[in-house]
């Protein structure tokens, strides 16, 4: 499996049963989806390079191998962000639903109706578009924030927690004209028209992921 062209949403299906494996990828391909399918877990894990787009088919369980519990852990431990669909038999129901707790999409019970895959599926990717949406936005603003100089991300820090100008200008050692200029060039390069859009960015930021050292 190639690096992912993350401008496309794509099916992956991994499960041990080959007849199943077609049987779903011919359905999900008359409905348009580009689909790629896998015997086994590990099979898909040494093809995955990077991030993918989309969603996961996975059958929680596949003698011989990793599970597909054990899957989701190494997707979850390595940040992924593809929804899951856990495709389960009867007596795996209480599994699959330890699974969707600790953040699977949803889980099908075989044998798999048609319209509840296709329908699973497109909820799958509506939620990986939002998802994919609010980390490029998170990005975005990554790359505004890294724009302010040390100055002015110092104003930026006390802007954003509500202080003064007054305050700030005690607090940093500058005069206050100075400090509004700085605080006029943050609101400029975040692209922010009042405090409280530009404290509504502060928040979309809030996360390791995206620190910026000033």
């Amino acid at each position: 499996m190639s690096k992912a062209d993350l401008s496309r949403q794509i099916v992956y299906v991994i499960d041990d049963d080959a007849s199943l494996r077609t049987s779903v990828t011919r359905l999900l391909r008359t409905a348009d989806h580009e689909v790629r399918s896998f015997a086994s877990a590990g099979e898909f894990l040494l093809a995955r390079e990077g991030p993918l787009r989309g969603c996961l088919l996975l059958d929680i369980r596949m003698p011989g191998g990793a599970s597909g519990l054990e899957v989701y852990q190494a997707l979850v431990r390595q940040a992924e962000l593809l929804p899951v669909i856990f495709l389960t038999g009867h007596g795996d129901i209480p599994m699959s639903v330890a699974a969707i707790k600790a953040g699977a999409f949803d889980f099908l019970t075989k044998p798999v109706r048609a319209e509840v895959l296709l329908a699973t599926v497109a909820a799958a990717f509506a939620r990986d578009a939002g998802t994919w949406a609010a980390t490029e936005r998170r990005r975005d603003l990554a790359m505004r924030l890294a724009t302010l100089t040390h100055a002015e991300y110092q104003v930026y820090r006390r802007v954003i927690a509500g202080q003064p100008n007054k305050q700030i200008t005690a607090e940093v050692g500058s005069a206050e004209r100075t400090v509004k200029a700085h605080r006029a060039r943050v609101m400029t390069k975040m692209g922010a028209l009042s405090l409280a859009e530009l404290v509504h960015m502060a928040d979309e930021l809030n996360g390791p992921a995206f620190a910026v050292s000033h």
